[in-house]
C-alpha cells in the first residue's frame, strides 16, 4: 500500500511541477461538466422535482390533449365525472384578476377558481380554516373566499383571527373561510398560474354545463394499481360518445374527431411547454460534454505516448500490472477530482449570472440547486471519464512494441492504428460540434430576424394599464363603455398626453381568441379586440383599406367591423370591404359589417406569427360579449406621451382617482418592455445554446490541435525524410494542413446529416420558442461551415509551422 501511495504522489508531484498538462486536461473535462451540471440541475428543478402532494404520482390531468398539455370544458368535466378507476376528479381555471378592497385601498390581485372537489383530489391540507362545501360551490351559493398562504401573511399580518373576517371582491362582501399551505399553486404554464395565487373562488359550475370552452383543467387522482392508460381510454371513450351526441356543423365535428382525448401525468402536464426546450438544453449540454471526452481521450493518448518509454522500461524489468498503469490513474483521478470541483463552480456561477441576467418564465431558474445528489453525480462523471481516458490510452500504448520503445527512446510515436484513431476522434468532435453550431445559427438567426422584424404597431413612448372594472358597480356593457370614456376623457385632458385609447387587449401580450363565421363558410378563430376611436393612430397602426372607426359608430347603430390584413387575404380573398362577419357565434356574439383593413401586428411579439384579428368598437360590442371577455381579460388603457411615458405614472392614477376612487389598476408598464418581455425566453433558449456552441467550437479547436500536435510530433522522422527527399517548407505545410481540412470536411459532412436527420424535431422546438418552423437554412450551414474550417485551420496551423521548421538530420538521428 505505501509503494502505490508513493507512485501516486510521484505521480501527481510531477504532474504539479509541470502543470501544463493538468490545466489543460483539467479545463477542458470542467468545460463539459459544468454546462452539463448546470442543464442537469435547471430539469431537476423543474421536471423531475416531485410535486408538492402525497401520492403525486396518482395524479393526473385529463381533456383534449394541446400542445399546451391537457385541457377541458365544465361540460366535459361533468361527463368525466364517476371514471372506473378515479377515486375522484376536481376542475380549476385562472380567472381575469379580481378586485378587492383592503383596508379601504383598492387592489387588482391573482384569482383562481376551483371546484370543491380539487383541493381533496390532490390531498391539500388548508394552513386553517375549511374547503368550499357542495352548497357553496353551486351558481348564487354563500359568497365565500379561501385566501393565499402569502397574501394572508401580508395582508393579515399572520393573524389566525379571520375566519368569518368579510373580503370585499368585486364589490360584494365574501366571507373568508379558509387559507391555502404556504407554497400552494398549480404551476401549469396553460392556465397562467405560474406566480402567486391570492384569491381561491368557487367554481360554481352549473348542473348540464353547456360551457365548451377547454380554458379548464382536469385533475383526477387514480385508485392504486390503476394505470394512466386504462383511464386514457375512458377519457376518449366518453368525450367521443359526448360530442357525437351534439348537433354542430360538419367542420367541427371533423375538427373534434381529429383532436386525441387523453390522461397524462399532472406532473408531465406542469412542464409540458417547458419540457421541449429543457431536453434540447440537456441535449446540446451532452453535445458539449461528449466532445469534451473525446478531446480528453486525445489528451490522454497524447500523455500515454509521452510515457511510452517509461512504461516499456517498467515492464522490461519486470514491474506487475498495476505498477505500470498507477501513473496513468494516478493523473486520472487528479484530473477527475479537480475538473468536477472547477465544473461545479463553473455550473454554479452560471446559473447564478442567469438568475440576474434573464427573467424567463418557461423557466423556473430559483428551482436550479446545486445539492449533494448534483454535486456527486459531477464527481462520478469527472472521475470516471478520466479514469476510461487513461485506461485507452494505456491500453493504446501498451499494444505497441517494448523493443519499439527502448530502441527509439521513447520517441517511436503512434502507429497507423493510433494515427486512425486520432483521426477518428476529430472527425466526431467536428460532427458534434456542427450539429450544435447548427442549432445555435438557427436560434441566432431567428432573432436576429426578430430585431429586425416590422411589428406592424409603434411600441415608443406609450404607456399601458389594466384595469378591471368592479362588477358590482360596473355590470353590464354600457357601465364598462361609459367607465372607459370617462377615464379616456381625462386622460385627453392631461398636458404630455397626444392620445389616449382604451382596448380589451394591447396589439402585443396577452390575447384572445374566439370563434368567428362567416356567411356560408367554415367557422374559424381569430383573435378579438373592442377598441376605442383612434386606437390605431395611437399605436402607428396603418389603414390599408376603408375607414377607421369614429365617434358615430355606437350602440343602436349599423354594426361595424375592421380586420386586419391577415383574415382578409386569407378568409375574404383580399376582397373584405363591406362583407359581413359574425363574432362570437350565438346569442354572445354580433354580426357586424366590415368597414376596413389594417396592417398586420405581431400580437405574439417579434418571434411570433401576425394571427387574423378582427377588431370591434367597445361602444358597439354586446353586453354577453363584453362579459365573456371580462371574466378572462381586464380593461387595457394606454396612452401616448411627449418625452418619457414612466414619467406620467400618476397622470394615469389620477385620472382613475378623479372617475372611480375605489377602482384599482395595475401593471402599469411601458409597452416596449411588454414587447421585450414576449421575447425573454428565447433570450435564455439563445444565451444557453450560444454558450453551448461556443464551448463546443472551443473544444473541437482545440481537440483538433493537440491531435495535429501529436501527429506531428510522432511523424517527425517522416518529415525529416521527405526534407531530406528535397519537400520543401511549403509543400510540408500544405501537407499537415490538408490532412486537417480533410478531417474538419468528414465532420462537417456528418454534423449536417445528423442535424437534417433531427429536423423534424428541430422544426417543432424552433415553432414553440421562436415561432418560425424552418429547421433548415443554406446561410446558416455556410456559417457554421467557414466558422469550422477557419477555426480547424488555425488549430492547424501551429503543427503545420512546427513540421515545416523541422531540421532534416535532426529528425533523421531522432534527437
Amino acid at each position: 500500500m505505501n509503494i502505490w501511495l508513493a507512485e501516486i504522489w510521484r505521480a501527481w508531484r510531477a504532474s504539479l511541477r509541470r502543470p501544463g498538462f493538468l490545466l489543460l486536461a483539467t479545463g477542458v473535462l470542467a468545460l463539459g461538466i459544468g454546462a452539463s451540471v448546470a442543464v442537469f440541475a435547471l430539469i431537476e428543478g423543474t421536471l423531475l422535482k416531485p410535486l408538492p402532494y402525497p401520492h403525486a404520482q396518482q395524479l393526473v390531468a385529463v381533456g383534449m390533449m394541446t400542445d399546451d398539455g391537457a385541457g377541458t370544458s365544465p361540460e366535459l368535466h361533468q361527463h368525466l365525472v364517476g371514471m372506473q378507476g378515479v377515486e375522484s376528479i376536481g376542475i380549476v381555471t385562472s380567472l381575469a384578476p379580481s378586485n378587492v378592497m383592503i383596508g379601504g385601498r383598492p387592489m387588482q390581485v391573482p384569482t383562481m377558481l376551483v371546484d370543491h372537489d380539487l383541493l381533496p383530489t390532490l390531498g391539500v391540507h388548508l394552513a386553517f380554516g375549511r374547503n368550499f362545501s357542495a352548497a357553496e360551490d353551486q351558481p348564487n351559493g354563500p359568497p365565500v373566499v379561501m385566501l393565499g398562504y402569502a397574501f394572508w401573511k401580508n395582508h393579515y399580518g399572520g393573524n389566525p383571527q379571520i375566519l368569518g373576517q368579510s373580503l370585499v371582491i368585486e364589490g360584494k362582501p365574501h366571507t373568508i373561510i379558509g387559507v391555502l399551505p404556504a407554497g400552494f399553486g398549480l404551476l401549469g404554464r396553460i392556465f397562467d398560474l405560474t406566480g402567486q395565487i391570492d384569491v381561491v373562488l368557487p367554481a360554481a359550475l352549473p348542473a348540464n354545463s353547456h360551457d365548451d370552452g377547454t380554458n379548464y383543467m382536469s385533475v383526477a387522482r387514480l385508485a392504486p394499481g390503476v394505470g394512466i392508460a386504462a383511464v386514457s381510454a375512458q377519457v376518449n371513450a366518453r368525450a367521443r360518445a359526448l360530442y357525437a351526441s351534439q348537433s354542430m356543423p360538419t367542420s367541427q365535428k371533423n375538427w373534434l374527431a381529429q383532436q386525441h382525448f387523453t390522461a397524462i401525468s399532472l406532473q408531465s402536464q406542469m412542464h409540458v411547454v417547458a419540457r421541449g426546450i429543457l431536453l434540447l438544453f440537456q441535449a446540446s449540454a451532452l453535445l458539449v460534454l461528449l466532445i469534451a471526452l473525446v478531446n480528453l481521450g486525445n489528451l490522454m493518448l497524447l500523455r500515454s505516448l509521452a510515457r511510452g518509454h517509461d512504461g516499456a522500461v517498467r515492464r522490461a524489468l519486470g514491474a506487475s500490472l498495476w505498477r505500470q498503469v498507477l501513473p496513468a490513474l494516478a493523473d486520472a483521478l487528479l484530473i477527475g477530482v479537480c475538473a468536477s470541483l472547477v465544473g461545479v463552480l463553473l455550473a454554479w456561477a452560471s446559473l447564478d449570472v442567469l438568475r440576474h441576467a434573464v427573467s424567463a418564465e418557461l423557466v423556473d431558474l430559483n428551482a436550479a440547486v446545486l445539492d449533494g445528489r448534483t454535486m456527486l453525480l459531477a464527481l462520478m462523471v469527472g472521475v470516471t471519464a478520466a479514469l476510461v481516458a487513461a485506461g485507452l490510452g494505456v491500453w493504446r500504448s501498451r499494444r505497441m512494441g517494448d523493443m519499439d520503445h527502448l530502441r527509439e527512446g521513447g520517441r517511436s510515436g503512434f502507429g497507423r492504428t493510433d494515427q486512425r484513431l486520432g483521426r477518428v476522434l476529430v472527425v466526431t468532435q467536428v460532427a458534434l460540434a456542427t450539429a450544435l453550431l447548427v442549432v445555435a445559427g438557427l436560434f441566432l438567426h431567428a432573432l436576429y430576424d426578430a430585431a429586425h422584424a416590422q411589428l406592424g404597431f409603434s411600441d415608443q413612448r406609450i404607456l399601458t394599464m389594466e384595469l378591471a372594472p368592479v362588477k358590482s358597480s360596473y355590470p353590464d356593457a354600457a357601465s364598462v363603455q361609459q367607465l372607459a370614456q370617462q377615464v379616456l376623457d381625462q386622460l385627453r385632458g392631461q398636458s404630455g398626453v397626444e392620445a389616449a385609447v382604451a382596448s380589451t387587449n394591447l396589439p402585443v401580450g396577452q390575447q384572445l381568441n374566439l370563434p368567428m363565421h362567416v356567411p356560408g363558410g367554415e367557422p374559424f378563430n381569430a383573435q378579438f379586440r373592442a377598441i376605442s376611436p383612434g386606437f390605431f393612430p395611437a399605436f402607428g397602426i396603418a389603414l390599408r383599406e376603408g375607414r377607421p372607426f369614429d365617434q358615430g359608430d355606437v350602440r343602436g347603430g349599423e354594426a361595424v367591423a375592421i380586420i386586419n390584413r391577415e383574415l382578409a387575404d386569407h378568409v375574404y380573398g383580399g376582397h373584405a370591404l363591406g362583407k359581413i362577419i359574425d363574432v362570437y357565434q350565438g346569442p354572445e356574439g354580433v354580426e357586424a359589417r366590415i368597414v376596413g383593413v389594417v396592417a398586420n401586428t405581431s400580437q405574439y411579439g417579434p418571434l411570433g406569427p401576425q394571427p387574423p384579428i378582427v377588431y370591434l368598437p367597445l361602444a358597439q360590442t354586446p353586453d354577453k360579449l363584453i362579459q365573456v371577455v371580462r371574466s378572462f381579460e381586464p380593461m387595457r388603457f394606454a396612452i401616448r406621451v411627449h418625452g418619457d411615458p414612466l414619467a406620467y405614472r400618476d397622470v394615469m392614477r389620477e385620472a382613475v382617482a378623479r372617475v372611480a376612487p375605489t377602482q384599482p389598476i395595475a401593471n402599469m408598464r411601458t409597452l416596449a418592455s411588454i414587447v421585450e418581455s414576449t421575447t425573454a425566453d428565447a433570450r435564455l433558449d439563445l444565451l444557453l445554446i450560444g454558450v453551448f456552441a461556443v464551448l463546443a467550437l472551443v473544444l473541437a479547436s482545440a481537440g483538433l490541435y493537440a491531435v495535429m500536435a501529436v501527429s506531428v510530433a510522432a511523424r517527425e522522422r517522416e518529415i525529416g525524410v521527405r526534407m531530406a527527399l528535397g519537400s520543401s517548407a511549403s509543400r510540408l505545410l500544405a501537407w499537415v494542413l490538408r490532412g486537417g481540412v480533410i478531417q474538419i470536411g468528414i465532420g462537417l459532412v456528418i454534423g449536417v446529416v445528423l442535424t437534417l436527420v433531427a429536423a423534424r424535431s428541430l422544426r417543432k422546438l424552433m415553432f414553440d420558442t421562436l415561432g418560425t418552423d424552418s429547421a433548415f437554412d443554406p446561410w446558416t450551414l455556410l456559417a457554421v461551415a467557414v466558422l469550422l474550417l477557419v477555426a480547424g485551420v488555425l488549430a492547424c496551423l501551429l503543427p503545420a509551422l512546427r513540421a515545416a521548421r523541422v531540421a532534416p538530420m535532426r529528425a533523421l538521428r531522432g534527437e
